[in-house]
């Protein structure tokens, strides 16, 4: 027969398995392709590294999403997500980490893509009550996500896995449409991708503002030549 201890065990037990369970739905919802922030529409410079031949199958793609990850952009967004996470639960400001992220967009439309994203974020959050950020907009993507994860209680390793994920699921959709590279391929690539995003996210988790920084120069200088390409289907 179950003891008085042992019903508050399990009651307990069962409220922190919901409470995760909440959590992980809320994460899955504000990071899939149906979470309006128009995530859609840019490529990060990719359609311009098609244009040239340097992303032409499956290899080229994983190679150059790898980099991203380990070394450019996304890097340097997991960086500053996990720094806004950690503003918010300790209830310090946002705003010195919200300047930075605003301030390191490499080019025009890259200062564009995580802007208006994080914007449609924020205001998208309206539907939990409007507590993205505080209130706050303008907020750089990461900025605005890490601040979300924190103020529902959202594991930081989490939001960096969802948030490293999406990034990179995003632009394999835009390779399956501009390569053209086929369906499996695309999932093939985020298989392979898995421990890339795991340990990126990793890092990021104990990472500090002093580890911002990138080396990913072509990727750079491609989405700014994409800028004024002469046809194109997406942004930046």
């Amino acid at each position: 027969m179950a003891t008085r201890m042992d019903m508050v065990t399990h009651m307990a037990t069962t409220i922190i398995i919901m409470t995760e369970a909440v959590a992980l739905t809320r994460l899955m919802t504000w990071l899939s392709p149906a979470f309006p922030v128009g995530a859609f529409a840019y490529s990060h410079g990719l359609e311009r590294a098609i244009h040239d031949g340097l992303i032409r199958d499956r290899a080229s793609l994983c190679e150059w999403l790898e980099t991203l990850l380990e070394r450019g952009s996304a890097w340097n967004d997991a960086v500053l997500l996990a720094e806004a996470w950690r503003n918010v639960a300790a209830g310090e400001s946002l705003n010195a980490v919200a300047e930075l992220a605003d301030a390191m967009s490499g080019s025009r439309e890259r200062h564009m893509e995580t802007t208006l994203q994080g914007s449609a974020f924020v205001e998208a959050m309206t539907a939990w009550g409007g507590e993205a950020a505080g209130g706050e907009g303008g907020l750089a993507y990461p900025v605005a996500v890490g601040s979300a994860a924190a103020r529902h209680d959202i594991r930081l390793a989490d939001a960096l896995i969802a948030y490293l994920h999406a990034f990179a699921s995003n632009l394999v959709q835009a390779c399956v449409r501009l390569v053209p590279l086929g369906q499996r391929d695309g999932v093939a690539t985020l298989a392979a991708l898995e421990p890339v995003i795991l340990r990126t996210a990793q890092r990021a988790a104990v990472s500090t503002l002093d580890d911002l920084g990138s080396c990913t120069i072509r990727a750079d200088i491609l989405s700014m030549n994409h800028e004024t390409q002469y046809s194109r289907v997406f942004r930046s």
